[in-house]
């Protein structure tokens, strides 16, 4: 049975990943004023930083609408026996929801899957998805298995700035403005498909991801050892770079993966918001 593992472009994989997987991408839209960009096309995160930057104002994503989510699906079923299809959290966007709709004109074969996480939390799931299909897993075998692994994904970043949240309603004006006084730093994490903040590190950025990274050892000593990200907005490269080191001293992973954050999260945390995500056991 051929099965397309398909995903809406919030999974922030990377070119080199969704072609060795072969991932089918469906891109969200980003708007910028009056123009509207498709999600990891025709946008960068230069440009958001810029506009937001010159306006003051957060670029706004929109779903992916139902009619397009059917084009898509007809297009790979055309070439496909099935298609497993992976959204951003329903909790954060109407997308998994028109998804499902353009799923029922398929006869059961699309199965839509709510990751309840965004970025490479997503991610993570959407190459579970691969790993499985390689396996030679039935269409349910493989959403029953993901879903299960829904609560195990560590999802969570750390933001060198709350300005961003600050601009989308996500963090009070006392709390940025407490955070800019303290240098805090803290740590956004996705429970039950819903960003809340957790610990709070002082320090600069560096001091607070190494703190970060050896809670996340502490946290969780058991953990897939398949693969992991470092998915960020743009940080500075020795930056990325002593986060990989931590990384692999405190972890053993088979392989890391570094992604640059996508459109629709950048616009959401800001540039230099770093990650470092997997899947627990």
């Amino acid at each position: 049975m051929k099965i397309k593992i398909t995903s809406d472009s919030t999974c922030d994989l990377g070119e080199e990943l969704i072609k060795r997987y072969d991932v089918g991408i469906i891109p969200l839209s980003v708007i910028l004023g009056e123009k509207v960009y498709s999600d990891g096309i025709d946008i960068t995160p230069q440009q958001i930083f810029e506009y937001v930057a010159n306006t003051g104002v957060l670029p706004k994503p929109a779903a992916c609408t139902e009619e397009a989510y059917a084009e898509n699906f007809e297009r790979y079923l055309k070439e496909n026996d099935a298609v497993i299809h992976f959204n951003i959290s329903s909790k954060a966007s109407v997308t998994n929801s028109n998804a499902v709709a353009a799923a029922k004109r398929f006869g059961g074969r699309v199965k839509v899957v709510d990751s309840l996480a965004l970025s490479t939390g997503q991610g993570l799931l959407v190459l579970k998805a691969c790993d499985l299909a390689d396996e030679g897993k039935s269409p349910d075998e493989i959403v029953a298995e993901v879903e299960a692994l829904r609560p195990k994904v560590n999802t969570s970043f750390v933001p060198d700035s709350l300005e961003y949240l600050h601009k989308g309603g996500r963090c009070s004006l006392a709390a940025l403005m407490g955070a800019k006084v303290l240098k805090l730093h803290p740590m956004i994490e996705m429970k039950d498909g819903q960003l809340y903040a957790s610990k709070k590190y002082m320090g600069n950025l560096t001091r607070s991801l190494k703190n970060y990274i050896s809670d996340l050892a502490a946290e969780y000593p058991r953990y897939d050892r398949t693969r992991c990200f470092i998915t960020h907005s743009c940080c500075e490269k020795e930056v990325v770079d002593m986060v990989r080191g931590l990384v692999e001293s405190l972890f053993s992973f088979d392989e890391i993966h570094e992604t640059v954050a996508g459109g629709v999260v950048t616009g959401h945390c800001g540039k230099n918001t770093l990650g470092v995500l997997f899947i627990a056991q």
